[in-house]
């Protein structure tokens, strides 16, 4: 069951997005595994959320700027390190992977992103 805090912060989340993790795949007709992009989950609403960081240099050089992205979502879901999140908001779609362990909360979870290269 969804709590009313849980409803109210979907209220925000005008985002979708779709997981990907790498796993093995088996062909139906030939029935041999291989390595692949394997779906874990579809249509996830979520928010993505920008942040940007800056650092002063010790070497008297200018600062460094990093912007932080950040996704939030249902705390019941399971995303693994190096998973490849599709993020569809705004208009904008854009691939991601977790970075760092989430922040766990009572009605959802925080998840600290990186653009997306390649599997780990």
């Amino acid at each position: 069951m969804v709590s009313r805090r849980r409803k109210a912060l979907e209220l925000l989340w005008k985002g979708i997005c779709t997981v990907y993790v790498w796993g093995e795949i088996e062909d139906p007709l030939t029935h041999i595994t291989k390595q692949g992009e394997v779906l874990k989950y579809d249509n996830l609403k979520c928010k993505l959320s920008h942040k940007n960081l800056s650092a002063t240099s010790s070497t008297g050089g200018p600062a460094i700027i990093v912007q932080q992205v950040k996704l939030s979502l249902g705390n019941e879901y399971d995303i693994p390190a190096g998973s490849k999140i599709i993020v569809n908001q705004n208009g904008q779609t854009s691939a991601y992977t977790r970075s760092g362990e989430p922040g766990v909360f009572m009605d959802h979870q925080e998840i600290v992103l990186e653009p997306f290269k390649r599997y780990a």
